[in-house]
C-alpha cells in the first residue's frame, strides 16, 4: 500500500500515461514516430526526483516539471509528451489508477479477515453467551452468532468495495475544461477520432469505464464515494474492536497476548487490548474523511479549482494507509483469539435463573400447576435472591429455591434440563450455519484464487 502511494509508482504511472497517449494518438495517425514511443518506453521508472525539484523550483509546478525532466533524459520524444493533454490529464487518472489498486490490496485483506471470522464463527456457532440490549443483561445468544453479525457488516463492506471496483470510471482524455477541444484541433475536427483516443487509452490502462462528462477533473464525488466504503469498513473495524475490548473487561474473549508482552509499564497484571484499541483510533480517523471529501466536491468552483488539490493529497494515502492498517491489524487480532469458556458460562449462570423463569412456570403449568399461584411463588423467591446478590454479594440463588419449592415438585427431575443454558439460544447455531453455507463460503470459494495468492499478513508486527 505504501508503494502504491509513493511518489516512485505515482509518478512512473505518469510517465506510462504520456507513453499510453502519444502510442494511441500514433494509432489515430499523428504524426508521431515508433523511435519516440520507444524513447519513451525507455524511461518509465528512471525518475531523478532531485532534478525534478530542481526544475520545480523556477517552475513552481510539478507536472511541467517532470515533463521536463523527461524531456531532458528523451530529446526526441519531447515535442510529442503530454500532447493535446492538461496537468489533470496524469493527475486525476493517476490517483484513479492508485484507488483502484488500493482497493484491490483491501479486498485482498479483506477476504482474509472473513475468512478467519468465517471459521472463528463456525467453531463458536454453539457456545451460549450472555446476551446483552442497553449494555443490560438480555436474553442468551452464542459466541458464533455474535461474531457472525461482526462477519456480517464485513460482507457489506466486501460487497460495496467490491463493487466500487468493478464500476470506478478514468478520466481519460478530456482536455483543459473537460471539452476535449485540444483532441479536436490535433484530429482536425474529427469527432469520432476524439471518441476513440478517449476508449483505448482507458482500456490501456486497465478500465472498462470512462466518465461521460468532466470539467478539468473528473467529478470529486467519485473520492466522496470511495472514502465512504472506506469510512464503511473502518466503521464494522471498529465495532468489532470495541466489543472486544468491552469482552476483554469481562474476561471472556481477548485479543492475542504474547508470552513476553508489557501491558503496562506500572501495573504488571495487566492485559490491555492495544490492538483494538489501535484499530478504534484508526477508525475515528478514517470514518471523519468522507465529510472532507464532501466539502471539496461541494466547493469546485465551475470547472475546477485548486483548493483540493493538498487536501486531497492527504486524505486518500492517508485513508487508504489506516484502512491497510486496521485491516493488517485485525488479522492478527482473529487469528488468534483467546476465548475462556469457563468465564462465559460463570456469567451465563449469573443471569440464567431470571431467565429461566418463565420457562419453569410453564413447564409445571403442564404438570397441573397454577398459572397465578406459581407465578407468586417466582416473584417471592426472586425478590429474595436479589436481596441476596445485591445486598450480601452471594450468588444468585433463585434456581435452588424454585427447585427446593414444594409448589414446583412435578417438575423437579426434568428441572436441570430446562435451565440448559442451550435451551436459550433459539436458532442462532441455525442461523449463523445457514449464513456461512449460503452466503460466506460461496463468497470465499468464488475469490479461492485471490486468497490463496494474497500475502500472508499474519506475520505482520502489528
Amino acid at each position: 500500500m505504501s508503494y502504491v502511494w509513493s511518489p516512485q509508482y505515482k509518478h512512473s504511472t505518469w510517465r506510462r500515461l504520456w507513453l499510453t497517449l502519444a502510442r494511441c494518438e500514433k494509432e489515430l495517425g499523428l504524426s508521431i514516430t515508433d523511435g519516440q514511443i520507444a524513447e519513451l518506453e525507455s524511461h518509465l521508472e528512471d525518475i531523478d526526483f532531485d532534478r525534478v525539484a530542481e526544475i520545480e523550483k523556477g517552475l513552481r509546478h510539478d507536472v511541467m516539471s517532470h515533463i521536463r525532466a523527461l524531456a531532458e533524459l528523451a530529446p526526441e520524444a519531447a515535442p510529442i509528451i503530454h500532447l493535446g493533454a492538461t496537468s489533470c490529464f496524469v493527475t486525476d487518472n493517476t490517483e484513479l489508477i492508485q484507488m483502484r489498486e488500493s482497493m484491490k490490496l483491501l479486498r485482498g485483506k479483506l477476504l482474509r479477515l472473513i475468512a478467519q471470522l468465517a471459521d472463528f464463527c463456525d467453531a463458536r456457532k454453539d457456545l451460549p453467551v450472555l446476551g446483552f440490549t442497553h449494555l443490560q443483561p438480555a436474553q442468551l445468544t452464542t459466541l458464533g452468532k455474535r461474531f457472525a453479525l461482526y462477519l456480517q457488516d464485513f460482507m457489506l463492506d466486501f460487497d460495496r468495495l467490491d463493487r466500487e471496483i468493478r464500476e470506478l470510471p478514468f478520466r481519460s482524455v478530456k482536455g483543459t475544461t473537460g471539452t476535449q477541444a485540444s483532441f479536436l484541433e490535433l484530429f482536425d475536427g474529427d469527432h469520432a477520432k476524439c471518441r476513440e483516443l478517449e476508449k483505448r487509452v482507458a482500456s490501456s490502462m486497465g478500465f472498462d469505464r470512462v466518465i461521460t462528462l468532466s470539467g478539468q477533473t473528473y467529478s470529486r464525488k467519485i473520492d466522496y464515494f470511495v472514502l465512504s466504503i472506506l469510512s464503511g469498513l473502518a466503521q464494522s473495524a471498529a465495532k468489532m474492536a470495541t466489543d472486544i475490548r468491552l469482552l476483554a473487561n469481562m474476561k471472556e474473549v481477548e485479543e492475542p497476548f504474547g508470552a513476553k508482552q508489557v501491558g503496562s509499564s506500572a501495573m504488571a497484571y495487566k492485559r490491555n487490548p492495544m490492538r483494538c484499541e489501535r484499530v478504534c483510533s484508526l477508525a475515528r480517523y478514517v470514518m471523519n474523511l468522507p465529510g472532507n471529501a464532501a466539502y471539496t466536491a461541494s466547493t469546485q468552483w465551475f470547472e475546477r479549482t485548486l483548493d483540493d488539490s493538498a487536501n486531497r493529497r492527504l486524505i486518500l494515502p492517508e485513508g487508504f494507509l489506516a484502512c491497510d492498517v486496521i485491516l493488517s491489524i485485525l488479522l492478527d487480532v482473529t487469528s488468534n483469539l483467546q476465548v475462556w469458556p469457563k468465564v462465559i458460562a460463570k456469567h451465563v449462570a449469573a443471569e440464567l435463573p431470571f431467565m429461566a423463569t418463565e420457562n419453569l412456570l410453564m413447564a409445571a403449568v403442564k404438570k397441573g400447576g397454577n398459572r397465578q399461584d406459581l407465578h407468586e411463588v417466582i416473584r417471592a423467591h426472586s425478590m429474595a435472591a436479589g436481596r441476596r446478590v445485591k445486598e450480601e454479594g452471594l450468588e444468585n440463588d433463585l434456581l435452588d429455591r424454585i427447585k427446593n419449592d414444594p409448589a414446583f415438585a412435578a417438575i423437579r427431575e426434568e428441572f436441570d434440563s430446562l435451565i440448559d443454558p442451550s435451551a436459550f439460544i433459539g436458532r442462532a447455531p441455525q442461523q449463523v450455519a445457514d449464513y456461512l453455507r449460503d452466503e460466506v463460503r460461496p463468497l470465499l470459494e468464488a475469490h479461492a484464487a485471490e486468497l490463496a495468492s494474497d500475502a500472508d499478513c499474519s506475520a505482520l508486527n502489528v
